[in-house]
């Protein structure tokens, strides 16, 4: 039978960090960190195969508890205490871990073994009656939240009751007599709650912990991290069981959590933060507002010197900045944990461009160090620094960003108001894994208590969601729903702007400014002067290196496309004509060529259509020399033009010299029950060809202009919605015409390519036909995956995430590309298409060209470029870098 149980201790261990999937990632490191000579407290850890089996099956392997036993015997044996030993009990700790960090996501439980007797010999042991008494009740609250079910609002309520009897400030200040009593009142709390007592076997007691850590992989906030983070559900969580080494043991003890670097800036120092007399559950939750992890130099001098060794040890022999859990007891360090750190992107990508000037890693290891979709947080506005606001309060600036929205004060309600579209920051006293929906709901959070480490910081800044946490001069009134801040009152649905840069909350909703970046980019920032910039710039450099695709950009304005080219574009992959007919006045004349009653009437309208998307065209083509520039001809229902009542209609009707009831008729005549399916694409030009015409005359003008002003200029027509090559081939003639008759009498000449969108099933299948005729493919996965899935774009809103959460659909297809169906299409028509004509240009120009896994299949599926909105296209170079590179 496989081995489900492995051991680590005394310098030791029987895994290593290599084996993340059988042990998890905290159970591989604590061996790796053993096998380093690290102190590392002594346990063993139960593989995830057998949470699989126990999730699958409800039971464990049956060699699980000789296996269990064995290893806590040998557990025994290296600390010389024995589990339930009334005396000198050995107490351990039971911890999940996952494959993939998942930081307070799971279930742990501290001081297992502790009972009625036990108490009293680890007592008698320390000396310390009060530290044993801490302890129990820790137990008795951890495990009767954890394991038994019993709300943990219930023990907080006892607690904070015996805190103000005793006149203490902090739990640490509750004498042991108070302590002894409050340890009744948890016991008699999990009688009456359940009608049964909690445990007392340390035996009992270690199993109940052992599958409660197994059962807590399923629970709601678990299941959350995992869809937003897109962690796979298997396989589920390892179990870490440890000797229990105490913070809580008085003023000579401790515990803390910092990180090798500084997660939110990136900043080359040691951070973090650590309490006196506490355990590690104070820290990471919040209840206590710990001290900078500088300060422990004066209180722990020889075990804070061994901690500076140990991180520089960790982020060397891991190469990545490290996240670190510690205890001192009674003034030696003990370490519980090392795991990759979560940070902000900024940081991300500073770590990543300064760890490769250290040599610690290659340009290889810091492309892929940083994932693509985070760089859009380096985009993001921050406070106008010129706004006057008067500060209502300041905390820790724990994530960075600027955020405005309506404060709420639970997770549920957050989440119900973002879902519908209201901005909203979640306020609380202090987060807990429990609110996890409702900070991915929120745009920011803020919260009344906790550290830089805390819950809320921490998941905070792997999100890139803003957050201002340990917020003291705030008092949180969860059941008014209102916090205050002297005597000023903040309400549910009140706005305040939090500057997670700062730590500043403001009353209100404040204007922002354009961040680092993009101030560097317009020109109002010198790049020597932004150390964000230069590591994100030549982190895409690298990037850029790697990669074999190609990226461009969707613009339709040269605006659009100046930006395109700021963020590297190297092209458009799609400008969207009929974009140019929605701006100022140009929707009258084309207005006028819907309503014209013969063909005659349509190209006096399209006759005053033609400077204008010519002037466009020139913008364009300027603004991308002298990259190429994909045109696609005029695409949807003309029905969309129109108004559709009320004033507008009254206006244009005037406007265009013909009756209310008459414009009416023809806006009903042209409404069609599925217009997605309808007259639109190359049907229009085919039934109305002056309007491709048109079209390509202000293509061609425009392109041979700009190469007389001595730009170089590469014109691609796309005829989009081709089902038949029989369709390509009435429009491309007519390009083909318009394109002789215009450079015949402008006197020049210059190549233009004439291509088609591949966004309809039939066109994938006969790839073959229709390659002989066009010289490149765009596939349209927007539509493509409307027509290749039967689902409607604007109305599988209403049942799509239900499909996600069921897991019909792993994804929402119109997010992530569904490769098994559409992407089957894609690599059929690439195939198809490029048995007819060798080297065919084959590029992606939906929604899914800035979608990161979907990159990665494009550059599987053999296409040559990419194309996505301007503020995507540095996710599509890095993720095409990381594509090539895998």
């Amino acid at each position: 039978m496989p081995q489900n149980v492995f051991f680590f201790g005394n310098g030791k261990a029987e895994g290593t960090r290599e084996w993340r999937d059988l042990l998890g990632g905290k159970g591989a490191n604590l061996h790796e960190m053993t096998n380093l000579g690290i102190p590392v407290p002594p346990g063993f850890t139960i593989t995830t195969t057998v949470c699989d089996e126990f999730l699958k099956h409800g039971t464990s392997p049956g060699n699980l508890r000789d296996e269990v036993n064995a290893a806590l015997a040998r557990l025994e044996a290296t600390v010389g205490r024995k589990f339930g030993d009334p005396k000198d009990p050995l107490l351990v700790s039971v911890r999940s871990g996952a494959r993939v960090s998942m930081p307070g996501m799971m279930e742990t439980i501290l001081n297992l073994g502790l009972n009625d007797e036990t108490v009293e010999g680890l007592a008698a042991q320390s000396k310390n009656p009060r530290f044993a008494w801490d302890s129990y009740r820790r137990f008795l609250q951890m495990y009767g939240d954890v394991v038994m079910g019993v709300a943990s609002e219930q023990f907080e309520q006892l607690l904070s009751t015996k805190r103000m009897l005793s006149g203490a400030k902090t739990d640490a200040e509750i004498p042991a007599d108070i302590l002894k009593t409050l340890a009744g009142e948890y016991k008699l709390l999990v009688k009456h709650s359940l009608g049964r007592e909690l445990p007392m076997d340390p035996h009992e007691q270690l199993w109940g912990a052992i599958e409660a850590v197994f059962k807590s992989w399923t629970l709601k906030k678990a299941v959350d991290y995992r869809k937003v983070n897109v962690i796979p559900d298997t396989p589920g969580t390892a179990v870490n069981v440890m000797a229990m080494v105490f913070g809580n043991l008085g003023d000579d003890s401790g515990t803390g959590v910092a990180f090798t670097r500084d997660p939110s800036t990136g900043e080359r120092r040691f951070y973090g933060e650590f309490l006196v007399n506490a355990q590690g559950e104070d820290v990471v939750a919040g209840i206590r507002t710990p001290l900078p992890i500088t300060a422990m130099a004066d209180a722990f001098p020889e075990a804070y010197a061994a901690l500076m060794k140990v991180q520089d040890t960790l982020e060397k022999h891991f190469r990545d900045m490290q996240d670190l859990e510690f205890t001192v007891e009674r003034k030696t360090l003990y370490m519980l944990q090392t795991r990759t750190g979560k940070r902000t992107v900024a940081a991300a990508v500073r770590i990543a461009h300064e760890m490769v000037a250290e040599g610690l890693i290659s340009k290889t290891d810091a492309v892929k160090r940083v994932r693509p979709s985070q760089l859009d947080q380096l985009l993001h506005p921050v406070l106008d620094p010129g706004t006057r606001a008067t500060v209502l309060a300041t905390g820790l600036p724990a994530s960075p960003g600027a955020a405005s929205g309506q404060a709420v004060f639970d997770a549920d309600e957050a989440e119900r108001r973002a879902a519908r579209g209201d901005q909203v920051i979640l306020v609380r006293p202090e987060t807990t894994p429990e609110d996890f929906h409702g900070i991915v709901a929120a745009r920011a959070v803020l919260t009344e208590r906790g550290g830089m480490t805390s819950h809320a910081a921490v998941v905070c800044r792997g999100m890139g969601k803003v957050a201002v946490v340990g917020c003291k001069d705030i008092r949180v009134d969860v059941t008014k729903r209102c916090f205050t801040v002297g005597d000023t009152v903040v309400s549910e649905r009140d706005w305040i702007t939090l500057d997670g840069a700062t730590g500043r909350v403001y009353a209100g909703h404040l204007p922002t400014v354009p961040s680092e970046v993009m101030r560097v980019l317009g020109g109002t920032l010198r790049a020597p002067d932004a150390p964000v910039f230069q590591s994100y710039d030549e982190l895409l450099c690298w990037a850029d290196g790697a990669r074999r695709l190609k990226v461009r950009a969707n613009a339709d304005t040269p605006k659009d496309a100046r930006t395109a080219r700021q963020f590297g574009a190297e092209g458009i992959g799609l400008c969207r004509t009929e974009h140019m007919f929605f701006e100022g006045d140009r929707i009258t004349p084309m207005r006028e060529m819907i309503v014209a009653h013969d063909e005659a009437g349509r190209r006096r309208a399209l006759e005053k259509l033609l400077p204008m998307q010519r002037s466009d065209f020139e913008g364009i083509f300027e603004a991308m020399s002298p990259y190429p520039v994909t045109i696609r001809l005029l695409d949807p229902p003309l029905h969309e033009f129109l108004p559709h009542g009320g004033e507008e209609v009254k206006l244009l009707a005037r406007t265009l010299g013909i009756t209310r009831p008459e414009l009416n008729h023809l806006v009903d005549s042209l409404r069609e029950t599925n217009p997605m399916l309808g007259h639109r694409g190359c049907r229009l030009g085919i039934t109305y060809p002056e309007i491709t015409e048109m079209q390509a005359r202000a293509i061609f003008r425009a392109a041979v202009s700009v190469k007389r002003r001595g730009k170089e200029v590469h014109p691609e027509i796309m005829i989009p919605l081709v089902a038949t090559v029989k369709e390509f081939d009435h429009q491309r003639a007519i390009v083909d015409r318009v394109a002789e008759e215009v450079m015949g009498s402008m006197g020049e000449s210059l190549p233009y390519l004439v291509g088609t969108m591949i966004e309809l099933p039939r066109a994938a299948l006969t790839a073959d036909l229709i390659a002989a005729r066009a010289e490149f493919f765009s596939f349209g996965t927007n539509d493509l995956t409307q027509t290749t899935l039967g689902l409607s774009r604007d109305d599988a809103g209403r049942f799509l995430p239900l499909y996600v959460e069921k897991g019909i659909f792993p994804e929402d297809p119109f997010r992530v590309l569904d490769v098994e169906g559409v992407g089957q299409l894609i690599e059929m028509a690439v195939k198809k298409g490029r048995a007819t004509r060798a080297g065919l240009k084959c590029g992606i120009c939906g929604e899914h060209g800035g979608e990161p896994a979907s990159v990665g299949f494009f550059h599987r599926a053999g296409l040559d470029y990419v194309s996505c909105s301007p503020f995507r296209v540095p996710i599509a170079r890095l993720a095409a870098g990381q594509a090539a590179l895998e």
